[in-house]
C-alpha cells in the first residue's frame, strides 16, 4: 500500500498540531478524520472558540470529531476505519483498546528526543533547561506514556533567541520530515522500530500557576529560559503594587550586582531589574488590559510607573 493511499484518522488540538495537519495535506496524505477537544469560552464574551486543528479540518472539509471523553465515545472510529491514528499534542490519554483499533501500529509525534522529556510540555523543558537542540520523535502508542518503540527522529538546533514560538515552529517542519521519510517504510513492515532505554528517561509536567511567576532574585539565564518557554502560553509575570505585568522579551547581562530586585533603570532607552547574577532587560511588557508593547512604547506611557531604586519583590496574584 503506498503511503498516500492510507487512511489517517489525526488527533490534535493547538497550533503546532494545526500546522502540522496543514503540512500533511499540503503532502496529499488522505486525513479522513480529526478528533480534537471541545471548543472553549473565550474572549470577554466567553463565546465558543474552536481549536486550531478544527479550524484547519472545516477549512478543508474534513469530518470534525470532538468526544470530552474519547475512551468512553470512540465509536466513531469503527464507522471511520482508518488504517492509521497519527497524534500530536491530542491532550487526552487514549485506551489500549482505541490503539488497537487500526492495522498500522499508532504512531505520535512527541516534541523531544526520547527518552528524554516524556510527558505533557517537552518544548517547554528543552527551552526551561537552556538546551542546544531538541527534536521530533515518531514513536508507537502504547498504554505507558510515551513509552512507546521509536521509528524515527529528526533533531532541530534551538538559539538563544529562540523561544517557545519559534522552537514549535521549527518543531512543525521536523515533524513532517520525520513522518514522511518513515511512513513508507512502516507500512511494508521494513521499520519495526526500536525500543527506548526506559533507564534513560526523563519526564516533564504540566505547566503550573507558580511557574509563571518571574523571580528576580534568581539567576538570569534561568529567569530568560523561563520567558523563552512560556512567553506564547501561558506566559510569564512580575507582580508590583497588586498588579501583574506580563513580560514578553528579555535580554541577560551577567556581571556583579549588589542587590537583587531592584530597578537599574526605567526611562524610554530600557527597563533593566537586578537579579541574582547580573541585568535583566525587559524589551517587551504588557499591562492587565492592554497589548503586549515594546518598552519604549509602554514607557511613553507610563514614565512615573517604576523608579530606579525601587525594588520589585517575587509575589503572585492569588
Amino acid at each position: 500500500m503506498n503511503k498516500h493511499d492510507i487512511k489517517i484518522l489525526y488527533l490534535g488540538t493547538p497550533e503546532i498540531s494545526a500546522k502540522v495537519l496543514e503540512k500533511l495535506l499540503a503532502l496529499n496524505y488522505n486525513i479522513v478524520g480529526v478528533v480534537t477537544q471541545e471548543d472553549k469560552p473565550s474572549g470577554r464574551n466567553l463565546k465558543l472558540k474552536p481549536t486550531p486543528v478544527k479550524e484547519v479540518a472545516i477549512l478543508h472539509n474534513i469530518p470534525v470529531f470532538q468526544p470530552k471523553k474519547l475512551n468512553l465515545e470512540y465509536d466513531f472510529i469503527s464507522e471511520i476505519q482508518p488504517d492509521l491514528l497519527l497524534t500530536m499534542a491530542y491532550g487526552q490519554i487514549i485506551s489500549t483498546k482505541i490503539l488497537e483499533m487500526t492495522k498500522l501500529p499508532p504512531l505520535n509525534l512527541h516534541g523531544s528526543l526520547l527518552p528524554k522529556y516524556r510527558g505533557a510540555s517537552p518544548i517547554q523543558a528543552a527551552l526551561l533547561n537552556g538546551d542546544k537542540k531538541s527534536g521530533i520523535t515518531l514513536m508507537e502508542m502504547v498504554k505507558e506514556m510515551d513509552a512507546g518503540k521509536m521509528f524515527n527522529k529528526t533533531e532541530v538546533e534551538i538559539s538563544l533567541d529562540d523561544n517557545f514560538d519559534t522552537l514549535s515552529d521549527k518543531l512543525v517542519n521536523a515533524s513532517i520530515k520525520c513522518f514522511d521519510e518513515s511512513i513508507q517504510d512502516i507500512i511494508d513492515g521494513k521499520n519495526i522500530g526500536e525500543e527506548q532505554n526506559n533507564s534513560e528517561a526523563t519526564f516533564t509536567s504540566k505547566i503550573t500557576v507558580e511557574d509563571q511567576v518571574i523571580n528576580f532574585e534568581n539567576k538570569g539565564n534561568a529567569i530568560q529560559n523561563k520567558i523563552r518557554a512560556l512567553n506564547s502560553e501561558p506566559g510569564t509575570y512580575f507582580v508590583f503594587n497588586d498588579i501583574k505585568y506580563k513580560v514578553g522579551r528579555v535580554i541577560f547581562e551577567e556581571k556583579n550586582v549588589k542587590n537583587t530586585n531592584i530597578v537599574e533603570q526605567y526611562d524610554k532607552n530600557g527597563f533593566r531589574v537586578s537579579c541574582k547574577n547580573g541585568l535583566i532587560s525587559i524589551l517587551e511588557i504588557q499591562k492587565p488590559g492592554k497589548k503586549m508593547m515594546p518598552i519604549k512604547d509602554f514607557y511613553n506611557g507610563n514614565q512615573k510607573l517604576f523608579e530606579v531604586g525601587q525594588e520589585i519583590k517575587w509575589s503572585k496574584l492569588t
